[in-house]
């Protein structure tokens, strides 16, 4: 067979780059993959704008994000379209996620808070109660991970303004050991009461 000859573009070229394996996944990849996060929209505005050509929509949703284990957070997205604006809430959600004090399945003590003109009162409940609570309320709680408590929206009903109450609420938690530690004291043990002795029968 004829010998091939290499030419002369071929020379300058230089070593090929060595291409990555489709199978080869960096190691950072899936970094957080494992961590559920619960994503709610609680309400979507549309807003109109007047212009030459007729009217231009924008639309705002307001998402409740948390990974039901004690972190929650909000946000307010923005965009033209319905789906780009539930997207983005949910990415600056993500970001503004805080912990908040539980106890169990439920919060470890009552609380009210209010904000604007939205009024919300929580109390701790018994396992098994669930979660009394509006739609807007429900969303945050939900979010948070608590499955008992009771719950009471008072004044304003503006999604906005009870989404920030409720989260205010649950920020102003403590457990006792958080309380106890802030004052410089220690929780003090008690000891199970012991069960009486048998008295031995007189024959």
């Amino acid at each position: 067979m004829p010998e091939i000859e290499q030419t002369e573009g071929e020379e300058q070229r230089g070593p090929r780059r060595r291409r990555k394996p489709m199978n080869e996944v960096p190691e950072n990849a899936f970094e957080g993959a494992g961590e559920e996060i619960a994503e709610k929209v609680v309400y979507i505005n549309r807003s109109a704008k007047v212009v030459k050509g007729g009217r231009r929509f924008n639309f705002s949703a307001l998402v409740v994000v948390g990974d039901k284990k004690g972190r929650v957070g909000y946000a307010l997205g923005k965009a033209g379209e319905v789906a780009d604006a539930i997207k983005r809430g949910g990415e600056l959600a993500r970001h503004q996620m805080q912990p908040v004090a539980l106890k169990d399945a439920t919060i470890p003590h009552e609380v009210f808070s209010e904000f604007g003109g939205a009024k919300v009162l929580l109390r701790p409940a018994s396992p098994g109660t669930g979660i009394i609570a509006g739609k807007t309320v429900r969303a945050v709680l939900e979010s948070a991970g608590v499955k008992d408590i009771l719950t009471k929206s008072l004044g304003s009903k503006n999604a906005a303004n009870v989404v920030k109450a409720t989260l205010a609420a649950l920020l102003s938690l403590r457990t006792r050991e958080q309380i106890y530690k802030s004052r410089g004291l220690e929780i003090k043990k008690v000891e199970a009461p012991k069960a009486p002795e048998a008295v031995a029968s007189i024959s």
